[in-house]
């Protein structure tokens, strides 16, 4: 491996002594010629796997036409990206950003303005323990990660936190300063921790009677990752304001907000942003959307989602590891010890790409086209990074999994 000897970057995250040069699919090439399967995809970011032939098509096309008239402007590919963002998602309104943080922004503003508005000034939000809504001040502040609070103090107020999956301690946490509460239908960061099934059909039902805002963040679980092209979709509801990032522009940063008609009231000045809505960015995005909302291509998420949640299963039974749990192409294995930093470095040596979500928790969040063929050396890698960290492994052979 290639060691970083003299890197300019500010010292913000351990990473490893390559350097990525090349993409395809769901494979990374390093400056070596070393070969990885990816089931990270820059924590499902790239919806299609490693430079899809769609997002490149889309960048140079749209490169030749316009790259920016600014955001004081319309253009085609953001009125088209917008219009087929409210008709597959039910909601009325868009707003364009670059990152998920953003979009999470974009909604705790709106949710405060529509307090200021229809609510006697309610600004309170509540969110949950363990949620990861992003970076800013105001998002760090909303996310419930441990010890965040005290990185960057005094971070902003007007987040009451409870526990996720607990429809009853929303219901208490609301008082008449509550404009909205905001919760992610899967949290992604905290480890792939699904709620129980009736969690947001409860939260809707609450919202509605105790007249508060319902935000979902779907910037991980979003744009088909859980087999749907929306999370919520599975539960039949719809939320009243949306955030969406990632798997949008599956690799090209852009980033929306969307609300229904009562809770979208920004009025002139309220909110912008200079690359908002670049007609690079939205047209990227608009192939993305096309590809991803396909029935076929959902079903092949739920596909391989399936046969990928009966591979972790059978792995987890010689490690004790003790849950295997996610939908669609977002999965965890929580083990029974905090190794996970470890194994995952194991996994990077043999080849595999994969997060550590938790201390005991891996996270995998492969290409939404991934293959059969690729799920299956990815659980080879997998037991092999499992036998060569945990010695109480070595007891089983590679095929008793």
């Amino acid at each position: 491996m290639k060691l970083i000897n003299d890197c300019h970057l500010m010292n913000i995250t351990p990473r490893p002594d390559i350097v990525m040069v090349r993409g395809q699919g769901s494979y990374l090439w390093d400056s070596l010629g070393q070969r990885y399967l990816d089931f990270m995809q820059g924590w499902a970011v790239n919806a299609l796997g490693h430079a899809p032939p769609e997002l490149r098509a889309a960048l140079s096309n749209q490169a030749e036409l316009l790259v920016t008239p600014s955001p004081a402007f319309h253009n085609a590919p953001q009125l088209d990206l917008a219009q087929k963002l409210a008709e597959l998602s039910g909601l009325d309104e868009v707003h364009f950003s670059n990152s998920g943080a953003e979009a999470n922004e974009v909604a705790i503003k709106l949710a405060r303005k529509w307090g200021k508005v229809n609510k006697n000034g309610a600004y309170e939000v509540i969110t949950t323990h363990d949620a990861f809504h992003g970076r800013t001040l105001a998002m760090m502040a909303a996310s419930g990660k441990p010890g965040w609070n005290q990185l960057f103090p005094p971070l902003p107020d007007g987040f009451r936190k409870v526990c996720y999956g607990d429809v009853s301690a929303v219901a208490a946490a609301i008082t008449p300063h509550t404009a909205a509460v905001m919760v992610e239908p899967i949290q992604g960061e905290a480890g792939v921790v699904v709620p129980p099934d009736d969690y947001l059909r409860k939260l809707r039902q609450l919202a509605d009677e105790r007249n508060i805002l319902l935000i979902l963040d779907e910037v991980q679980t979003g744009m088909g990752r859980t087999g749907t092209l929306l999370c919520y979709q599975h539960h039949r509801i719809i939320p009243d304001i949306l955030t969406l990032g990632k798997g949008l522009g599956a690799g090209y940063p852009i980033s929306a907000t969307l609300a229904r008609k009562h809770a979208s009231c920004f009025e002139f000045g309220d909110q912008g942003g200079t690359f908002n809505g670049s007609p690079l960015g939205t047209a990227v995005a608009n192939a993305i959307v096309d590809v991803i909302a396909q029935r076929e291509f959902l079903e092949h998420v739920l596909e391989m989602g399936a046969y990928l949640e009966q591979q972790l299963h059978q792995l987890k039974k010689p490690w004790s590891a003790t849950r295997v749990r996610g939908r669609g192409l977002l999965w965890a294995m929580e083990l029974g010890c905090n190794r996970a930093e470890e194994i995952r470095d194991s996994a990077l040596r043999h080849g595999l790409i994969i997060n550590a979500a938790r201390p005991s928790v891996l996270r995998l969040s492969p290409s939404l086209r991934v293959t059969r063929d690729e799920v299956d050396e990815a659980v080879e890698c997998l037991k092999q990074a499992l036998l060569a960290t945990l010695p109480e492994s070595r007891s089983f052979s590679l095929h008793s999994a």
